[in-house]
């Protein structure tokens, strides 16, 4: 999809910091961490949220009180007269969402529209699914989270299968794998550098309650849960699949956060940004790769992304992605010619982990600091979701 008119203000995409599997954040609803992050973000940068005309909200792991979710956590951060549309698809869930925004920007029908994508995926739900006809009636039981990590129902093949099916496919090596792992985890060092600046530039902390009465709250003011990685320790590590190649050194941890963005005119974002500029957003594609061929989807997503803004990849500065495994990266450098370290300048999920819903959004955010940082330039963000499914957003950062 091409787009013209719909711009993100500088400074005006944020992320709180993602927290680990059954970490600080785990008993947080994420209806409430977005709410409480929001809040703060909205606050910071002073935006005056009578001018705030939409919501498009993005989530995959139900919460108490999401169905609802909309209109409610539009309520709640004082925007009783907002509503839009909930929106999940899996992984590429922000970028859906950044594209339905933009989409109603360009088609003027609406104005300042507010992105938020929260997923918690600490405690997923257990479905009881009603089953009538069973013996005696029992219901179909589904844990929401762990049992769509096990198998795509389409191909029967769990995700961690998709990546050493195009590991065998492309003859990747797992010196080659490791090395690329250590290259993020590096990179993502960068980002902590003078005391987490670089982060600090669109992080937003998010309040943990005390869980003891006369305990205060606390802030997580920054990642928890990134695993300790060395050369020697990812060598140590035994494939997770036996004859495979991927390790659980190589693969992104399931994680809890919270992200978002402001989306609107160009005109208006530039206001929003008081002179900082903006970024435009230039196209947005998503494509299918073939059966259990998930870490393939992410480069024909770009593609269609890239072909949308009349771009190829050799017109990219910079590149981020949802990488769940390090084999996502290296088939796209192989397809697109970009040096793996143009991608990913300071970390992606593959480190930092993937609360799935605001994923994208934080990749966004790093992507539109990184660029403002070398003074401008275009940036694409692709990246794999689940049923072999790749999504892709192209933005131009300028004044």
């Amino acid at each position: 999809m091409r787009f013209e008119h719909a711009s993100i203000p500088l400074g005006g995409a944020w992320s709180s910091p993602f927290t680990r599997w059954q970490g600080s954040l785990a008993e947080v609803n994420a209806l409430d961490l977005a709410v409480d992050v929001t809040s703060r973000a909205l606050d910071e940068r002073q935006v005056d949220r009578d001018r705030i005309e939409r919501l498009v909200l993005g989530w995959t792991v139900p919460q108490p009180g999401s169905f609802y979710g909309a209109p409610t956590v539009a309520a709640r951060l004082g925007l009783p007269g907002v509503t839009g549309p909930m929106l999940s698809q899996a992984c590429a869930t922000s970028a859906i969402c950044l594209e339905h925004a933009a989409a109603g920007i360009e088609q003027g029908e609406a104005g300042l529209t507010l992105v938020l994508a929260t997923d918690r995926t600490s405690n997923g739900p257990l479905l009881l699914h009603p089953a009538p006809s069973s013996a005696g009636g029992a219901p179909s039981t589904e844990h929401w989270v762990l049992d769509n990590f096990q198998a795509d129902p389409n191909t029967g093949q769990s995700m961690l299968q998709t990546a050493e099916n195009v590991a065998e496919e492309i003859g990747v090596t797992r010196e080659e794998l490791d090395e690329v792992t250590l290259l993020r985890y590096r990179q993502y060092d960068q980002a902590l550098a003078h005391d987490r600046a670089f982060q600090k530039r669109y992080f937003v902390p998010a309040a943990l309650p005390g869980r003891k009465r006369g305990v205060p709250q606390r802030l997580v003011e920054a990642d928890e849960g990134i695993f300790p990685t060395s050369a020697e320790g990812l060598a140590a590590l035994k494939p997770v699949l036996p004859e495979g190649v991927v390790t659980f050194g190589m693969q992104t941890h399931p994680a809890d956060g919270t992200a978002g963005a402001l989306v609107t005119t160009e005109e208006q974002a530039r206001q929003l940004s008081q002179g900082e500029g903006v970024a435009r957003i230039l196209g947005s594609g998503v494509a299918r790769a073939e059966k259990a061929r998930m870490p393939k989807a992410p480069v024909p997503a770009a593609r269609k992304a890239l072909a949308a803004a009349g771009l190829t990849f050799a017109d990219v500065d910079l590149v981020t992605t949802h990488n769940p495994f390090a084999v996502n990266d290296v088939y796209f450098h192989r397809e697109s010619g970009i040096p793996l370290e143009r991608m990913n300048v300071y970390g992606c999920s593959l480190v930092w982990g993937h609360p799935q819903g605001p994923t994208g959004l934080r990749a966004i955010a790093e992507l539109i600091e990184t660029l403002r940082l070398r003074g401008g330039g275009i940036g694409l963000f692709t990246g794999c979701a689940a049923g072999d499914t790749g999504a892709a957003i192209v933005l131009r950062v300028g004044d």
